[in-house]
């Protein structure tokens, strides 16, 4: 599935797609918590703001739970009371069959506010299944891992971004996020940039970025063999023209065949138009084994 996608903010506010918006947990009322992010003058980034469901002071508790199950009626019930009597707070999950009539896996977000350390609840339940508690007897096995949400706030060593300030609150209002209500001190000049839209399903969160005035960004479509190496094949040319790459989503098209690659770039630091990059692909392509073409590139800022 691809995970981001571009838009332009208008005014002050921010479209999120409906569908993005929905995997994400921002419902429209809902409130939305946020945090903005300043990266340093080297790279084509400029800011990034973060935007959950959860408030920030809740990362810390947060935990991947998953919990593997008989396949058998009563078996998600019991799973929800065990991880009740433990004081987990369950938040956001989706169950599924792992194993056709054997397992069913229930892949959870967690608060472990009130439930203490995630391996003293993974100890009681070894406990509890050596006993043979029948309480558990639907239950094989029990993982709990932190969400690590916090770390977005941890600066390292080198000092890739540091942190604004945490915004308060704001009600999602026509599918749009505003930031002039807690950032239009900071982003007071952003009205019409491009800014890329990213979802990080496993912690809930989704990444805004806004880019330097000037970032050259463009979008590059490939058909490619679907083979080994064939994307690095493809994208040899990119590296040596000094094109910096965003993102890269590759798809299949026809299994053992065909697979199409879609690429956005900074372009800002080659020697090439939009144009002459794309003449100096097409040419690259056409010298490889096998069938590689520019489907197309397009400026997005």
């Amino acid at each position: 599935m691809r995970s981001w996608e571009f838009t332009k903010v208008e005014g002050n506010k921010i479209k999120i797609d409906k569908w993005m918006a929905g995997t994400m947990g921002l419902v429209e009322g809902g409130y939305v918590y946020s945090s903005l992010f300043r990266y340093p003058e080297k790279g084509p980034k400029r800011y990034e703001l973060l935007l959950s469901m959860f408030p920030q002071e809740n990362f810390r508790t947060l935990a991947h739970i998953n919990v593997y199950m008989e396949d058998v009626p009563g078996a998600t019930v019991q799973s929800a009371r065990f991880l009740g009597d433990q004081g987990v707070n369950i938040l956001n999950s989706v169950s599924l069959n792992g194993i056709s009539d054997t397992t069913i896996i229930w892949n959870i977000m967690g608060e472990l506010n009130f439930a203490g350390e995630g391996e003293l609840i993974k100890e009681r339940f070894t406990k509890m299944k050596a006993r043979n508690d029948p309480s558990v007897a639907k239950i094989k096995y029990v993982s709990i891992k932190p969400a690590n949400v916090g770390r977005i706030f941890r600066r390292d060593a080198e000092g890739v971004k540091e942190e604004v300030r945490h915004g308060a609150p704001i009600a999602l209002a026509d599918g749009a996020f505003d930031l002039g209500l807690e950032y239009g001190d900071v982003l007071a000049d952003v009205d019409g940039t491009e800014v890329m839209l990213t979802l990080d399903p496993a912690s809930w969160l989704v990444s805004v970025v806004f880019f330097k005035s000037d970032t050259r960004l463009v979008e590059i479509n490939l058909d490619i063999p679907d083979s080994p190496n064939t994307i690095g094949v493809a994208l040899d040319c990119l590296a040596k023209e000094n094109v910096n790459l965003i993102s890269v989503f590759s798809k299949i098209v026809i299994a053992y065949q065909r697979m199409s690659v879609e690429v956005v770039a900074d372009i800002k630091n080659s020697d090439l138009s939009i144009e002459g990059l794309g003449e100096r692909l097409s040419l690259y392509l056409s010298e490889q084994n096998g069938v590689y073409e520019l489907a197309g590139i397009r400026r997005l800022n």
